[in-house]
């Protein structure tokens, strides 16, 4: 599994906690220094849509005031911008062959990560 987070996030340190305590194996990116490639983000755009891989807290999203823009932004657009900068995209950002995850739910982390699907 990828697993791309930061460490100053309480959510992502929950999520590594999770995954640690499972015994689930996996690699950490720092998504502040290595943003996910457009080929994970599109797949994840495949499973949870456009509008979920933004990261809609985080400064860098209402500094470049994102929130009008997102709607109309066609996904080739969406893609450049994600995978430019990293704190732009939700986190944790998860994924392992056609599973992903996106934030930190226990139920879904449950389903698809404990599950060993």
């Amino acid at each position: 599994m990828k697993f791309y987070s930061y460490n100053k996030c309480g959510t992502c340190r929950k999520a590594k906690k999770y995954l640690e305590e499972k015994g689930i194996a996996f690699k950490e990116f720092d998504i502040t220094e290595t943003a996910p490639p457009k080929t994970l983000l599109k797949q994840a755009i495949a499973a949870k849509g456009l509008k979920k891989l933004f990261n809609t807290s985080g400064v860098v999203y209402k500094e470049m005031k994102l929130k009008d823009k997102v709607a109309t932004m066609s996904e080739k657009e969406a893609l450049e911008l994600l995978s430019s900068n990293g704190r732009l995209v939700k986190r944790p950002f998860a994924v392992d062959g056609d599973r992903v995850t996106i934030g930190f739910q226990v139920d879904e982390y449950d389903s698809v990560w404990a599950s060993g699907k």
